[in-house]
């Protein structure tokens, strides 16, 4: 833990504001070790400790005299798919001739259920890309693909290719209905043929084709009667770095049970009315990752408590100390509603069903205010995003001065990024996001309530609870502003990078039964110019199905700025066609 700084005093800004806020650091520490401790479990969305921080949470807005935004209750029930338990029939059946191997299967959470039989083709590692493409020269359709983990002549880090999602997604569009996925032994020698654990893989919550283990030892000793050799057959894919796929003779049946969890969460809302019905929005997620999941970043501590100091007890308590002190204030011309969310960590889940269900009119929101990892702020930096999606906000950032301990840095005008002020630009709502940066403690064990900056983040509360004010009193309304991508590739990101080339839209993470529906299309992009919307639901990307974000995403990646490419979209009742002009991603 680094020395905390003494606090400097607050410099008002040169059009002062009502107040001078000050926020007890002490007070707000309290909060962060209360959802950070040990008996707080990391909040996993869908488990009883993230009931207990919404309990808590809405028993702090209570005692400070506010009002359930509703009227009725501080909590907004929603369902989520959590997770997924195995069922009692995962079976693998293997044969060629009279040689047959039966045993449990092993699946992925993310596969699909049901039984499919058909021959077994061997498809090398299972990628398709520009010089190496494992399924060329080989039909699939209607097969069961067996193929090796990771990737040929792999390097210190494994591509985008070598994620399960992708194999499993380009399976799926070469037409194959079942993957067996086996360990590259030779590759890995002296490691383990062990199943990869079920739930620890990223993947959607399901991938829309059967993907099971089977121990390559087993699969080794099947193609040896067929007179194949796994081995050789690795050894030389990877010496050549040429595919070598084949027809294995061999026929397998895979049964897979599968059964999704959904649970009732809830968002946490409280009011401070002011004397209209206009108001501004004061945000936080709550959820983290409970005993660390697929999104862990130390990977061998899965099954230890995450706690979630930072990310994002330190943004939550940011709400619960501002509430504590607007409620001591006196009611200005707009309201404050307090909101914390829940499954931001499963993809802004919470707010995307706040602003779909939206318990106050989100017309009337003027302003969204979203607070990520606020409590490790380093020699003073603090990024805020969105500056430009408010038509006031320009003159307001010059006005109200942050503290002299603090710099602003303005790192992103357009309100999108990885944290729920997104799904407020999405309903075009102006937002203010604050983040004190990544470390190296991010989504990790080690990410404690000791490593807390709190008299810094008092401080950047301080300015919050100052600009706040500025938007509740001020006559000028801030207006949203949409803004075009600029006609230039950054400087500071350069081209190309993410996820294949930029195509412009915003995916909602609430899953469809099929497709990646919109919430937004950013104006100036090629979505856009192909008159794409929000709202549509892609389905189909350049002839391939796509059942789901990670299979967007991989058709995506499978491209190059330049390229023209057909989709088809669901806009209600009707199935549009559109040809999307792919440009460089900046």
């Amino acid at each position: 833990m680094r020395h905390a700084r003494v606090r400097a005093p607050l410099l008002l800004a040169i059009a002062p504001c009502l107040f001078a806020a000050e926020i007890n650091p002490q007070t707000y520490l309290a909060d962060v070790k209360f959802l950070a401790s040990p008996e707080m479990k990391g909040r996993a969305t869908g488990s009883p400790e993230l009931e207990k921080a919404a309990d808590y949470i809405a028993g702090q807005f209570k005692s400070f005299g506010l009002k359930p935004a509703d009227g009725k209750s501080f909590e907004q029930a929603f369902p989520v798919t959590v997770g997924a338990k195995l069922g009692d029939q995962n079976h693998l059946r293997w044969s060629y001739g009279s040689a047959i191997v039966q045993e449990d299967a092993h699946p992925f959470s993310f596969s699909s259920s049901g039984t499919v039989s058909g021959a077994v083709v061997f498809a090398g590692y299972g990628i398709t890309e520009t010089h190496y493409d494992d399924y060329d020269g080989i039909d699939v359709k209607d097969k069961i693909v067996l193929i090796l983990r990771h990737e040929p002549k792999e390097g210190k880090e494994l591509s985008q290719n070598a994620t399960f999602s992708s194999k499993a997604s380009n399976a799926k569009m070469h037409g194959a209905k079942g993957v067996i996925l086996i360990n590259d032994v030779v590759e890995h020698p002296g490691s383990s043929d062990d199943f990869e654990k079920f739930g620890a893989a990223a993947g959607p919550n399901d991938a829309g084709i059967v993907f099971v283990q089977m121990n390559a030892g087993d699969a080794d000793k099947l193609l040896k009667v067929a007179h194949k050799d796994l081995r050789a057959a690795e050894e030389k894919i990877n010496r050549e770095g040429r595919a070598d796929s084949f027809e294995t003779g061999a026929e397998a049946t895979i049964s897979v049970d599968i059964r999704r969890e959904t649970k009732t969460v809830h968002n946490v809302a409280a009011y401070w009315p002011g004397d209209a019905a206009e108001y501004v929005v004061i945000g936080a997620h709550y959820d983290h990752l409970g005993l660390g999941d697929e999104h862990s970043l130390a990977p061998s501590q899965i099954g230890q408590i995450h706690p979630g100091a930072d990310d994002n007890a330190s943004g939550t308590a940011g709400v619960i100390e501002l509430a504590r002190w607007f409620s001591k204030q006196p009611k200005h011309k707009r309201g404050i509603l307090f909101l914390t969310f829940a499954g931001e960590e499963l993809g802004l889940l919470g707010s995307g069903w706040y602003v779909n269900h939206p318990i106050l009119p989100i017309e009337n929101a003027v302003t969204m205010i979203n607070m990520d990892m606020i409590g490790r702020i380093h020699d003073g930096k603090v990024y805020l995003g969105g500056s430009g999606t408010g038509s006031t906000f320009s003159k307001l950032l010059d006005e109200v001065k942050p503290p002299a301990a603090l710099h602003v840095d303005i790192s992103e005008k357009t309100g999108y990024g990885s944290s729920d002020h997104t799904s407020f630009t999405t309903k075009q709502v102006p937002v203010l996001f604050f983040f004190s940066g990544l470390h190296g403690d991010y989504h990790k064990p080690s990410d404690t309530a000791d490593k807390i900056d709190a008299p810094d983040a008092a401080a950047l509360l301080d300015y919050i609870a100052n600009l706040t004010e500025r938007l509740e009193t001020d006559a000028a309304r801030p207006q949203f502003v949409r803004i075009a991508e600029p006609s230039e590739p950054s400087v500071s990101t350069g081209g190309g990078s993410g996820y294949g080339p930029n195509f412009g839209s915003i995916p909602d993470f609430n899953e469809p039964p099929k497709g990646v529906r919109f919430a937004d299309v950013r104006d100036g992009t090629p979505a856009a110019k192909a008159g794409l919307k929000a709202g549509d639901i892609l389905i189909e990307f350049d002839g391939k199905e796509i059942g789901n974000l990670y299979d967007f995403t991989y058709a995506l990646r499978a491209h190059k700025p330049g390229d023209l490419v057909l989709v088809k979209v669901l806009r209600g009742s009707q199935t549009i066609e559109a040809k999307v002009l792919l440009t460089e991603r900046r």
